[in-house]
């Protein structure tokens, strides 16, 4: 297609523009360049002549409806071009065709889809770890970053009646764009009611002292997988990567009363302690003299036994040897008891023979044997 040129070697473009005889270069609506004083041009004149301008570059055959088809044509390929689309790699692309799902795009790069209102594109971050805080929120001052604390999601209550103040992070993605679109509405806020919930169930089954101190990882954790099986029950297409408890503190209203409560636990532990020692000390000893009585005991009863059986065993085998030989065993009887009888007694010795002197001098050995040494000697 050629543009008509009537003014010899200077061509009009569309819009008019010329060296207009040296006099200065046309505006885009055809008036000629003025200083800041000029009045406005008007507007139905600038349409009337941007139409004649634009008829002497267009050929003269071009008429009406060719003119429209060509702007339609144009509107027809600028409306195409806006189906193509980029998907990033941390990004899925989800597509819905008159409203119903109708593909997911994972694969990063250029894509194509019918443009709208055929098909809608939504793409959605799968990657980026998303944070939600409960019990506090952060406000942006000029020089730097405060946290302002939310009482309404902070205060829970104990197993054992406490109040803590509790604040902590959440920390989820994306697994499935299909399900996070679809399956709930305003997700965020319902990862933050169901995050409400679960930390309250966990905390109203633990101890305070439990919570502030040694514990704090897993009640967290706890609260996690109530969480992840909550979500995955409605099939919201989350994942929650972790829970973090920031602060767990008591309030400030019963600060005073749970350190006196604390204080006499303590005491109490203290006392359980002491008596649990005395205990782990006296009972050994007692059991110890318990099992020496005991021991003593069946001694004695042994010998006793053994004692009273070895007696009536002499006693038998005596009277068994006296029905044999009355008089020898009646004989060597006295004799036996003179010999215990005359064992212990002075004795003097007296010789009645024809030719005895009377009284036999007699040493007794076993009284010098009694007799101590002098001192020095």
């Amino acid at each position: 297609m050629s543009w008509q040129n009537k003014s010899g070697g200077n061509g009009n473009n569309p819009w008019g523009r010329g060296n207009n005889n040296g006099g200065g270069p046309k505006n885009p609506w055809g008036g000629n360049g003025g200083g800041p004083n000029d009045p406005p041009p008007d507007l139905d004149e600038i349409i009337k002549k941007a139409q004649d301008n634009l008829k002497e570059v267009l050929p003269s055959n071009f008429g009406g409806g060719a003119l429209f088809g060509l702007i339609g044509i144009v509107l027809v390929a600028l409306w195409l071009v806006s189906g193509f689309y980029i998907v990033q790699p941390s990004e899925n692309a989800v597509i819905q065709r008159f409203g119903a799902l109708h593909s997911i795009q994972s694969q990063s790069g250029l894509h194509y889809h019918l443009p709208y209102p055929i098909e809608k594109l939504q793409t959605v971050n799968v990657t980026e770890i998303r944070t939600i805080p409960i019990g506090f929120r952060e406000t942006l001052r000029r020089s730097n970053s405060n946290t302002q604390n939310v009482s309404e999601e902070s205060l829970m209550l104990t197993s054992d009646a406490n109040i803590v103040d509790l604040d902590l992070v959440v920390q989820w993605n994306i697994k499935s764009a299909e399900d996070y679109l679809f399956n709930i509405l305003n997700p965020e806020n319902n990862i933050k009611q169901i995050a409400e919930s679960a930390i309250r169930e966990v905390v109203g089954q633990t101890p305070m002292f439990s919570i502030i101190t040694k514990q704090r990882a897993e009640v967290a954790q706890r609260a996690k997988e109530i969480m992840t099986r909550t979500l995955d029950e409605y099939n919201a297409g989350v994942n929650v990567t972790q829970v973090l408890i920031q602060a767990a503190e008591v309030h400030p209203d019963v600060q005073g009363a749970f350190q006196d409560v604390q204080s006499a636990k303590q005491d109490a532990i203290d006392k359980q302690n002491k008596a649990e020692a005395y205990r782990q000390d006296i009972l050994p000893k007692a059991r110890g003299q318990a099992t020496q009585i005991i021991n003593q005991a069946r001694g004695y009863k042994e010998a006793v036994t053994a004692q009273a059986t070895g007696d009536a065993s002499r006693f038998d085998a005596t009277y068994e040897a006296y029905l044999k030989g009355k008089d020898v065993t009646k004989k060597r009887m006295f004799l036996e008891t003179m010999e215990r009888i005359y064992s212990k007694a002075n004795k003097t010795i007296i010789d009645q023979s024809g030719n005895g002197a009377g009284v036999v001098p007699y040493l007794p050995l076993n009284e010098l044997n009694k007799i101590k040494p002098a001192s020095g000697r």
